[in-house]
């Protein structure tokens, strides 16, 4: 387990310092454009579908390791490693739900937040 959160944190860092929101944290001049362009669209977008193909990735490890262990508590925990994938596809699927019923409900566009300070 140690071993994949080490390779899930190289990865995340990598692909969230190398956008090019993050790396244009230079031209940032305002509070509001460090919001609008690096926290939202920088950080926050790039997050989300990672956490959810880190979630699937999860669930596939423990399905492998359920399959080709031979018993006792390899597939035990190859069901926790599931059970924990689904509940974490189960959370983020269902609050990027929620959110888009709230973003259809008072007509909010898809557009970065635009703070006016």
């Amino acid at each position: 387990m140690k071993k994949i959160t080490k390779i899930f944190t190289s990865v995340a860092l990598t692909l969230l310092l190398s956008t090019p929101s993050v790396l244009a944290l230079a031209a940032v001049t305002t509070f509001k454009d460090l919001i609008n362009t690096t926290i939202i669209g920088g950080i926050l977008r790039p997050l989300v579908p990672l956490l959810i193909g880190l979630a699937v990735v999860m669930f596939t490890y423990g399905v492998l390791i359920f399959m080709f262990s031979e018993g006792g508590e390899k597939k035990e925990e190859g069901k926790q490693y599931m059970l924990w994938g689904i509940i974490g596809i189960f959370v983020m699927v269902s609050v990027w739900g929620i959110v888009s019923a709230i973003k259809g409900t008072f007509n909010l566009s898809d557009t970065p937040l635009n703070i006016k300070l």
